[in-house]
């Protein structure tokens, strides 16, 4: 008897408890407010990798290649300052209401003037050189925890064959320092339609570390060997800012860099076909806040059983966002995990729910085309090969 009535109450303690914690989910989702729209130049053209945040705190995204970007914001957040940054245009700043409230949710950037004198500017090297001297006073280089998502397409004869997402927290110091500790929180990853079914022998967010030209790691060029020119000029956030590219050794080794003038500053890095975006934190230190590339594999890498199929012409397609960063070392919670394991082979329990409920960019070219490869291959609609995959 007794033994009934505390199965009972435990039971009933049980349900309450879920009923609160739903209670409180359900409120704290409806208090979440959608701040969206589209950033445009005053052709209304769209304008891709601008920098969205709120100044009071760090919140914040970046538009897609499309200028259209999205993010949740707070009820207590209405009164802050948006504020919108560009490379080539004039900051932008207007309170978070007033944003909401106007009928069409779009931004038009003015596009800056930018007159350098010739006499004045460095020789294109010097703002390299520059620019790696100050790289720990320009970007955080204080121990800060980094939200991502990061995504991977693997391609055979030009079409998704095989998509995965991690939800990445990563321990870092910034561009000034190695890649510190990697914690792989949340995987999913559609159906495997390859005929090579390869495995990294580690995390693809390693490439995108050692493939930062500024970042310390065994595959850093040496910047000082390169032969550099300047090819161009902008501004960001009314300072002017040099376009310079340098050439390696070999004719295709070649990276941009866009550079302040006042700062040396690195906002923008282009090296073959990856691309990284940084943006300023409320605290004025940039941080990568958006990375892309593309990467094939030589004939000679392929195993010779899959030449002459599909397999031949095998490639990565990646895309990462930096959804929020912390810089108080007290809410900094990373522990090591999936760092060295294959993006499509994290063993991690399934989390739909988070996957619904993440805060995410518009969905970008580059999905877009993933998803469409992927869905023509036998018409399973991805969202159905995320839930019959992943357990």
């Amino acid at each position: 008897m007794i033994h009934n009535i505390t199965k009972t109450l435990n039971l009933l303690f049980l349900t309450i408890t879920c009923l609160l914690l739903f209670s409180f989910y359900s409120h704290a989702q409806q208090d979440n407010i959608e701040l969206s729209g589209i950033i445009v130049d005053q052709a209304n053209y769209p304008v891709p990798y601008v920098a969205i945040g709120i100044i009071e705190k760090y919140k914040g995204t970046s538009s897609t290649e499309d200028g259209e970007f999205s993010m949740l914001i707070s009820k207590n957040e209405l009164q802050d300052s948006l504020s919108i940054s560009s490379l080539g245009y004039d900051a932008f700043k207007i309170k978070v209401q007033d944003y909401l409230n106007q009928p069409e949710k779009k931004i038009i950037l003015k596009e800056s003037v930018v007159e350098m004198n010739e006499i004045t500017l460095l020789k294109p090297i010097d703002y390299v050189l520059n620019a790696l001297k100050q790289l720990k006073t320009n970007t955080i280089s204080t121990p800060h925890q980094l939200d991502i998502l990061y995504r991977r397409a693997a391609t055979e004869g030009g079409k998704s064959k095989f998509f995965v997402e991690n939800y990445i927290k990563i321990r870092d110091k910034g561009s000034a320092y190695p890649l510190g500790t990697v914690e792989v929180a949340e995987a999913r990853k559609s159906a495997d339609y390859r005929i090579w079914k390869r495995k990294q022998w580690t995390h693809s967010i390693n490439y995108m570390a050692s493939g930062n030209p500024l970042r310390p790691s065994d595959k850093q060029p040496n910047l000082k060997k390169f032969k550099w020119k300047k090819v161009g000029d902008t501004s960001y956030e009314n300072e002017d800012v040099v376009i310079v590219e340098g050439v390696g050794k070999d004719s295709w080794n070649k990276i941009k860099m866009y550079i302040g003038l006042d700062t040396y500053s690195v906002f923008r890095i282009e090296r073959q076909k990856s691309l990284y975006v940084f943006q300023k934190h409320k605290s004025g230190k940039l941080y990568l806040s958006y990375y892309a590339n593309e990467w094939g594999f030589g004939r000679n890498m392929i195993p010779q059983k899959y030449w002459n199929t599909e397999a031949e012409k095998m490639s990565y397609r990646l895309e990462a966002f930096v959804l929020n960063i912390e810089t108080d070392k007290k809410k900094i919670r990373v522990r090591a995990r999936g760092g060295e394991t294959d993006m499509g082979s994290q063993d991690l329990p399934y989390n739909p729910n988070f996957w619904k409920t993440l805060s995410t960019p518009p969905d970008t070219k580059f999905f877009k085309r993933i998803k469409k490869e992927l869905e023509g291959n036998y018409g399973v609609p991805l969202e159905k090969q995320f839930d019959l995959v992943n357990k």
